[in-house]
């Protein structure tokens, strides 16, 4: 029972453990950036603490873009885009507001997770052909359709700057969402923003595949930058968010020496039922330990005998521990999901656990056992066979 009340707490922790840290990390990298990593030409240089334009700035191209996909294998996707500004209009409604537009390629769904109410984003297909469409933030459809539901706008034509788009999304309302904004198709940058755009200078994010890996990311990115631009410091600017990566990390590592504690006080309490159920062992079983040496076994038979039972001990309650420990971790999700709205949790059972508890369970029944073994090993045949 020690030994499966220990296993069972380990597993569940771990278990546990696990699948917060999954569900914290896709939670990051559902609604923050720090996984992101963007490169942008510098318009601007401080000289002699003044910031004076730079001059024939540089331009990154498609190609450019092609180019970062293929030498860095940290990012899972990698975006360009432009910003500027133009007038939205629906003829339906007559209104019209100056929103900030986003004119981006094709991987924006990767690299920006932002949910829509309705619709959907353009597809790889209208990013590259510039096909006449847009989604609207949600407070920009609500002021366009005046009064009507902002999706209704779903299907609708609205003039961007100068050309007319049809309206194939909207996104979801966010807490104290300001502005208005909108998304085009990277290929019709020019068309509509003219030049309203931030200095005209196109900029790239590339999305790191986990945390973890924004360090490599960058390191790559570096490594592209020196190869192809000389003097790149001084031409392009890498913004990464470091003091919030440097949080997380710590954060992480709170979580891990939290769970790894708990995990030791677990099996400290099986190892040391173990200890004892072999320490009653030996001493219920002394009559039998002393007829065994007076038969001729060895301080060494003895040893192995009781270290045997103890490993046994160990893996048989391990392995009914994994079972109930799994089943606690699965009900303790149960509880979770039917308090709190967290779809993105799901018990993890991790081989690392599996394997690590079937091991703990062999260094436990050595190192808890060797005690009750040795003191077994060392008992006087006529002193044992004279115990009642």
């Amino acid at each position: 029972m020690g030994v499966i009340i220990g296993v069972a707490a380990l597993v569940a922790v771990l278990s546990l453990g696990d699948a917060m840290q999954a569900f914290v990390r896709s939670e990051i990298d559902r609604v923050t950036d720090v996984q992101s990593v963007t490169i942008e030409p510098r318009t601007f240089r401080l000289i002699d603490g003044s910031w004076e334009p730079v001059r024939n700035p540089l331009v990154l191209t498609l190609a450019d873009l092609s180019s970062l996909k293929r030498e860095t294998p940290s990012a899972q996707a990698a975006v360009m885009s432009r910003g500027g500004s133009a007038r939205v209009s629906w003829p339906g409604s007559g209104k019209q507001r100056k929103a900030t537009i986003a004119a981006v390629t094709e991987d924006i769904a990767i690299t920006d997770r932002r949910p829509l109410a309705d619709g959907r984003s353009f597809t790889p297909r209208e990013a590259l052909a510039n096909a006449p469409v847009v989604v609207l933030s949600w407070r920009l459809a609500e002021e366009l359709a005046d009064g009507r539901p902002a999706t209704s706008l779903i299907g609708q034509e609205v003039r961007v700057g100068p050309l007319p788009r049809v309206v194939i999304g909207v996104f979801a309302a966010r807490q104290g969402e300001r502005g208005y904004s909108a998304r085009i198709p990277y290929a019709g940058a020019a068309a509509t923003l003219g030049n309203s755009a931030v200095a005209g200078a196109p900029s790239i994010a590339l999305k790191a595949r986990s945390v973890d890996a924004v360090a490599t990311l960058t390191s790559e990115i570096e490594d592209w930058l020196a190869l192809r631009f000389q003097r790149w410091e001084d031409r392009i600017e890498i913004i990464v968010a470091e003091a919030e990566l440097a949080e997380i990390a710590r954060a992480f590592l709170i979580m891990k020496l939290f769970l790894g504690l708990l995990a030791g006080i677990s099996m400290l309490v099986g190892g040391i039922g173990i200890m004892n159920i072999m320490l009653a062992s030996v001493t219920e079983r002394t009559r039998e330990i002393g007829i065994r040496k007076a038969i001729g076994a060895n301080v060494r038979d003895i040893r192995v005998q009781f270290l045997t039972e103890a490993v046994a001990i160990s893996a048989v309650g391990s392995g009914l521990g994994v079972v109930l420990g799994l089943s606690i971790a699965a009900l303790a999700v149960g509880v979770m999901h039917l308090m709190v709205d967290a779809e993105g949790l799901q018990v993890v059972i991790s081989p690392w656990t599996l394997v690590m508890s079937a091991t703990l369970a062999v260094i436990i029944g050595l190192v808890f056992g060797t005690y009750p073994a040795r003191r077994a090993s060392h008992l006087s045949p006529i002193d044992a066979i004279r115990h009642e």
